[in-house]
């Protein structure tokens, strides 16, 4: 493959200028981030400003994670080759692409069936396998316990159980709570049977985790 200079440039410039200015120094998340071709995971009128720090719209009022937060949350998870990972908020698939060139294999859950769809195409056209990305309501159901690592990338108003459940014991969740303008990101661990350990790592906002509309009732 035939490398852009100015693309790759770029790239350079967000992990020293971005991602390393924010403590972010595991040498396996700065190279995932020079490996993963994050330009590709953004519609084209938006490819110029895939290394910006800025808030990226990728549809449905979503937008996606800056540089800088990505690795934080990357290096908070120290996601290793063979390790089970869960994604919630497949968004442009750039994360869980992410993950899956840490870990080997990834499960991906996003409410929105296009932005699943193309998740899956860009995941496929940069050469990564083993991401299975599922269009559902990830509130709506329960997970079996044999995550080691869980990431949700849309911020809930209280912690919601279901996920730390989720973990095997010693897996570690990230995910953010709060109401805006100031949440909490927060590392979870999960430390015996019915024990788990919360730790604040830094204050920030994302954009809620997209929630399906309620059902409409009439009465007659």
């Amino acid at each position: 493959m035939v490398m852009n200079p100015k693309t790759e440039a770029a790239r350079r410039q967000m992990i020293e200028q971005q991602v390393r200015t924010w403590d972010v120094l595991d040498p396996r998340v700065l190279e995932t981030f020079a490996t993963v071709p994050r330009e590709k995971f953004l519609p084209e009128a938006y490819r110029a400003v895939a290394f910006a720090d800025a808030s990226i719209p990728i549809g449905h009022g979503q937008f996606m994670l800056n540089p800088a937060v990505e690795g934080r949350v990357l290096q908070a998870l120290a996601p290793v080759r063979g390790q089970r990972a869960l994604e919630i908020g497949t968004g442009s698939g750039y994360f869980a692409a992410c993950l899956a060139h840490l870990t080997g294999a990834v499960d991906s859950i996003e409410i929105h069936a296009d932005l699943a769809l193309g998740a899956a195409r860009a995941i496929e056209g940069v050469g990564i396998s083993r991401v299975n990305i599922e269009t559902a309501d990830a509130l709506g159901r329960e997970y079996e316990a044999h995550y080691d690592v869980i990431a949700v990338t849309g911020s809930l108003p209280v912690a919601e159980r279901r996920f730390e459940r989720a973990l095997a014991i010693g897996g570690r969740l990230f995910v953010v709570v709060g109401s805006a303008p100031i949440m909490e990101a927060r590392l979870v661990t999960r430390t015996g049977e019915e024990s788990w350990l919360s730790e604040v790592l830094f204050e920030t906002f994302i954009e809620p985790l997209v929630q399906p509309a309620p059902v409409s009732r009439f009465r007659f």
